[in-house]
């Protein structure tokens, strides 16, 4: 098994270099306290995380509406791209028209990018997902429920116009497709093969977004 998902530290990049992930204490042991007892400040929509239809619909789904099944993917597709552009959409459709679907349920697109997650160039000039990707994958691959990458955001920050309607299409609420951004694919390939993937959500009520735990079960 090993980790798809980002520890939280303070230097967790953010969306537009936005917010920062913060903990304090209430109370100190080096300071005289009986206990460590710590507390957190953040944005939901850090680390690697799960945007909900809640994110961009006042009537969309929040984490309540999935049942734990939902969050067992056992025929993921991988696949490797080196974009030309930021704004990622043909290469990305032709790989996916060149194969065959098996009832694959989560599509991770692995850019590359996550190899400088440690410079401002990640958050600042990510890659970003066409709208129309929702469509192939509605059309092709009608059991993907999750798509998930290494950008920092389906939306690129130097389109984020675009990026508004990648949301909107992506988490429309009648066929939504989960958005699992920032996800850590370093020591993975399309050529690793997963026995299945889980997605544990930080289970937290009424919220458009939530930081992830990612696990990938490889086959020997």
């Amino acid at each position: 098994m090993i980790f798809l998902s980002h520890i939280l530290t303070k230097n967790t990049p953010t969306y537009g270099n936005r917010s920062k992930f913060e903990i304090g204490k209430n109370s100190d042991i080096v300071k005289g306290d009986i206990a460590n007892d710590s507390t957190m400040t953040s944005t939901v929509h850090i680390g690697t995380h799960i945007d909900m239809p809640y994110h961009f619909y006042e009537d969309g789904q929040t984490i309540e509406y999935f049942d734990n099944s939902f969050w067992i993917f056992n025929t993921p597709l991988v696949i490797d791209l080196k974009p030309k552009e930021l704004i990622i959409k043909d290469e990305l459709v032709q790989r996916l028209n060149a194969i065959k679907d098996i009832g694959y349920d989560i599509l991770i697109v692995k850019t590359g990018i996550c190899n400088i997650r440690d410079k401002d160039e990640f958050w600042s000039h990510n890659y970003g997902f066409h709208p129309d990707i929702y469509d192939t994958l509605i059309e092709n691959f009608p059991k993907v429920r999750v798509l998930g990458f290494d950008s920092i955001s389906v939306s690129s920050f130097e389109n984020r116009m675009l990026g508004r309607e990648a949301h909107k299409r992506f988490l429309n609420p009648k066929k939504p497709i989960l958005l699992l951004e920032d996800m850590n694919l370093k020591d993975i390939s399309e050529n690793t093969s997963f026995e299945k993937v889980i997605v544990a959500p930080l289970r937290i009520s009424k919220t458009d977004g939530l930081p992830c735990t990612v696990m990938g079960f490889i086959n020997d």
